[in-house]
């Protein structure tokens, strides 16, 4: 984290740690900025990385965290934290979110917002390509994305301007088999 900062970091970790704690002081109190942590495949925290996170948050043990702190992660992140030698740091979560498999429809949507983020602005994939989409990933996001952005590019290659039902199908054999 100090790194991140752009500060060298304390050999020692106890060093480091008083190292961190000061510019966070320094952040709050001097600055008045909220220091903000982002963790992302929080899921492959060990034991310890998870405590030192108890630890971050635990710092003067006053009423305020002296920052946020997100954790993003899968499924098993949740889990762990579930189990009691974790309950300090649950403790802590102040707001938790889940992001549930999407449904057919739901998927469908997800597809056109994003789509129409990148500028497009008409039906790319047919109805029965959707379909194929929402069967391969059961509307997990990530294989949404990941299998939308294959068939793009096989279809752009392929100077294809609508992707079919064939197509998917064709993309998740030859690619994401």
């Amino acid at each position: 984290m100090l790194e991140q900062l752009g500060l060298e970091s304390k050999f020692y970790r106890g060093d480091a740690k008083r190292q961190l704690h000061r510019e966070i002081e320094l952040m709050k109190g001097i600055h008045k900025l909220t220091p903000v942590c982002v963790v992302d495949e929080a899921h492959l925290l060990d034991r310890e990385m998870l405590e030192e996170v108890r630890f971050l948050l635990n710092f003067r043990m006053d009423a305020q965290s002296p920052m946020a702190l997100i954790m993003v992660g899968q499924t098993e992140l949740w889990d762990r934290l579930q189990l009691q030698s974790f309950a300090a740091i649950r403790q802590r979560i102040d707001i938790q979110f889940r992001l549930h498999h999407l449904d057919r429809a739901e998927t469908e949507q997800y597809m056109i917002k994003h789509l129409a983020y990148a500028g497009v602005g008409r039906d790319i994939f047919s109805e029965s390509a959707i379909d194929e989409v929402f069967s391969y990933s059961s509307g997990a996001s990530r294989l949404i994305n990941k299998l939308a952005t294959h068939c793009l590019l096989f279809a752009a290659q392929n100077g294809n301007r609508i992707i079919d039902d064939r197509m998917v199908k064709k993309v998740i054999e030859g690619e994401l088999a």
